[in-house]
């Protein structure tokens, strides 16, 4: 069974930095997309960042491209999203999802297995 797993959510101000991690286990696939998105109160999840975990190639999205930077450590089955000069509009549940290919656009419907979500808050 595949478990996501998130850390390293907070609360900061703008122009701060926070690193989230997810840790995957169970996932029969050696290589597979592992993203993250976010949801803010009343708007729609949407795709902020990719990483493929077999060649590493990644993606982002125009609103976080520059600031944030998804990065992994194989030998700890873990993706991080370090996330820099935060704005207040960057606040939302961040979570973690896996799935077999990384397809574009980043859509939350193409991903089976997620996280339980982690809260990030930028104040003004």
């Amino acid at each position: 069974q595949v478990q996501l797993v998130e850390s390293g959510g907070g609360s900061v101000q703008a122009g701060g930095s926070l690193r989230l991690s997810c840790r995957a286990s169970g996932y029969s696939y050696s290589s597979y997309c592992l993203a993250w998105f976010r949801q803010a109160p009343g708007k729609e999840r949407e795709g902020v960042a990719y990483i493929y975990t077999g060649g590493g190639s990644t993606y982002y999205d125009d609103s976080v491209k520059g600031r944030f930077t998804i990065s992994q450590d194989n030998a700890k089955n873990t993706v991080y999203l370090q996330m820099n000069s935060l704005k207040p509009e960057d606040t939302a549940i961040y979570y973690c999802a896996a799935a077999p290919l990384c397809l574009r656009p980043l859509l939350a419907g193409n991903f089976r297995y997620w996280g339980q979500g982690t809260q990030v808050t930028v104040s003004s």
